[in-house]
């Protein structure tokens, strides 16, 4: 049987360097373009996903068409950061399948991570077969120590500077709590379904109102012991899943946070048992910053409860040394995680909580705490308007208030809430 001339072109091509690396490239292209556009979350759509299909594309595109034309050195490089970049966004997928969510695109994930590691797996094998055979033993061992020296200092930059922002950002973006909170209030409630501006459908459980005042709780899964706290208390309380995560729609895209909150604080001044006035929210990590900047946009809360607010992937405040060395990786880490999103950073708290004024915040953070809470924290409260509270709790971990202080715990965050809520 005579095989096909176009056939057996390609089938010489992939024999070859530059064909083997086209076709891993081709792989991890095409998780991504499945990822965006073939397969994209519940509740979006390819229009959806521009930036985060459309600029890896033309990367790995261009990588593909330029590799040829590169020196061995930078070839073995470049294949070794595209294939541990590439590894990363195949990692949710594993993740998933580990997890027992496994689907639509997590699949190609999968072969996307294999071909990633292969790619850097080849680098060493290519700096290998490229080596000088030529000239003297001398010489030979000298440019092999010179080779060796190089990629000792190159290889730990391009890591830090470049493969672990992106790979970072990339599963900061994909990889979310999969369980429901809705199955773990461990209290009567209704399950609902929230509408956010962006006709995102968001899983959550409400747990309905005796005093006529409710709360978000945010993100619902991470602060199940807060809302039966608060519940018990006589609040209402709607534990909600972010975007992306649990059994709510839409990517996981954290930034966007502010959306899911606002809508489920108007949800709540809807509901016949709750006051409109009368509505407030606990966030806890990152739910705790996205919780700021809703509040600062929408007069839906009267009181805000926040713990372990830290800084914002990708920003840090840095001085001297610390501002050349890890600056970059800051920028990365945005530029990154706002491709990967679809969607900028939120601006500095510093800057937007002021806005809540006169509404009263309740700042709570731990020492060390996490992600910059306890450095952060006293400039969060200098920036803030009255009425305002500040506690670090003694003994606390990130996020570990409840845990570390219970009674303490629930007599400041009660009293701050009746104090805003029912005291009127």
């Amino acid at each position: 049987m005579t095989i096909p001339q176009p056939l057996s072109r390609l089938a010489a091509f992939l024999r070859t360097e530059h064909g083997l690396v086209s076709l891993a490239m081709a792989v991890i292209g095409l998780h991504v373009a499945d990822d965006n556009y073939l397969q994209p979350a519940a509740g979006t759509s390819a229009a959806d996903h521009v930036a985060s299909g459309l600029a890896p594309l033309a990367i790995l595109a261009a990588v593909a068409a330029l590799y040829p034309r590169l020196r061995a050195g930078l070839r073995a490089t470049t294949a070794m950061a595209a294939g541990a970049i590439g590894a990363a966004t195949g990692f949710p997928g594993l993740y998933h399948l580990l997890d027992g969510s496994a689907l639509g695109d997590h699949y190609t994930g999968i072969a996307a991570l294999a071909a990633g590691v292969a790619l850097v797996l080849g680098g060493p094998v290519l700096l290998w077969q490229a080596r000088r055979r030529g000239g003297t033993r001398r010489r030979r061992y000298l440019r092999r120590v010179g080779s060796v020296a190089t990629a000792a200092v190159a290889t730990p930059l391009i890591l830090f500077f470049l493969v672990f922002p992106i790979a970072f950002s990339y599963g900061y973006t994909h990889i979310g709590r999969t369980s429901s909170s809705v199955d773990e209030v461990g209290l009567p409630h209704q399950p609902v379904t929230i509408t956010t501006s962006d006709g995102i459908g968001l899983a959550a459980a409400y747990v309905p109102s005796k005093n006529g005042a409710a709360v978000v709780v945010f993100p619902g899964a991470a602060a199940v012991k807060e809302a039966r706290m608060i519940a018990r208390n006589g609040y209402g309380v709607l534990l909600l899943d972010p975007r992306g995560q649990g059994g709510s729609e839409g990517d996981n895209v954290r930034w966007a946070g502010d959306r899911d909150l606002i809508a489920a604080a108007e949800y709540l001044q809807a509901r016949p048992d709750v006051d409109p006035q009368r509505v407030a929210g606990f966030g806890s990590s990152v739910g705790g910053e996205i919780l700021l900047e809703a509040a600062a946009q929408s007069d839906a809360f009267a009181a805000v409860v926040s713990e372990g607010a830290g800084w914002r992937i990708g920003w840090a405040d840095l001085t001297g040394v610390e501002r050349v060395v890890f600056a970059p990786v800051g920028a990365m880490l945005t530029a990154a995680t706002t491709v990967f999103s679809n969607h900028g950073p939120p601006p500095p708290i510093a800057d937007r909580i002021g806005e809540i004024s006169p509404r009263p915040v309740f700042l709570i953070y731990a020492e060390p705490g996490m992600g910059g809470e306890s450095e952060s924290q006293e400039d969060y409260f200098a920036a803030a308007g009255e009425p305002k509270q500040l506690w670090k709790v003694p003994g606390s971990a990130h996020t570990g208030g409840i845990e570390a202080q219970p009674a303490e715990f629930e007599r400041r965050v009660i009293g701050f809430l009746d104090e805003a809520l029912l005291d009127r």
